[in-house]
């Protein structure tokens, strides 16, 4: 690889870094073509990218960003997931290696914060943005649904007792 090329591969993994709230460290030691394809197919399709590097150009792409800490991470074959939401990409990751045993979690980062495997596995339990989203719009929405009910109500009740009295004469 050029000097050029690992230059952009290094500015496009600064900025991956910088934007991103979640980043986490895979070990995908024996992975094939396909399974990594199908890997990052996942990842887009939770919001999230995945992106096998070399370790030389991660530690000088994590310089001066929040994820600096994750430097000593990067031994051996690793690949780093990226997710602005803060749980996809833990969720894809955790999800996948219950199928693929080659992918091991090695650590992550949260907003600048050093994350271990056990931390990423709880993260990925928690539920995504929009989950959380439309939870808190069936809660906001419930009191108007029981105001609405509640107001139906009486008129429910009066044309059942109108009904009643005109069946009965």
């Amino acid at each position: 690889m050029d000097r050029s090329k690992k230059e952009a591969l290094v500015a496009e993994l600064r900025e991956a870094f910088e934007t991103s709230n979640l980043v986490v460290v895979t070990s995908q030691s024996g992975m094939t073509v396909s399974e990594v394809s199908d890997l990052r197919q996942k990842m887009r399709d939770a919001g999230a990218s995945y992106k096998v590097t070399k370790n030389t150009l991660a530690k000088l792409a994590l310089k001066g960003t929040k994820f600096e800490h994750l430097d000593e991470v990067f031994t051996g074959p690793t690949a780093i997931a990226f997710s602005q939401d803060p749980v996809a990409a833990a969720k894809v990751v955790t999800d996948y290696r219950k199928t693929n045993e080659k992918v091991t979690i090695v650590a992550g980062g949260l907003d600048g914060s050093g994350l271990d495997a056990a931390q990423v596995d709880a993260l990925a339990k928690l539920p995504s943005l929009d989950q959380l989203r439309a939870k808190l719009i069936g809660v906001i929405q419930a009191p108007a649904t029981k105001v609405a009910g509640v107001l139906q109500a009486p008129g429910a009740q009066l044309a059942r007792v109108f009904s009643a009295y005109a069946n009965s004469n």
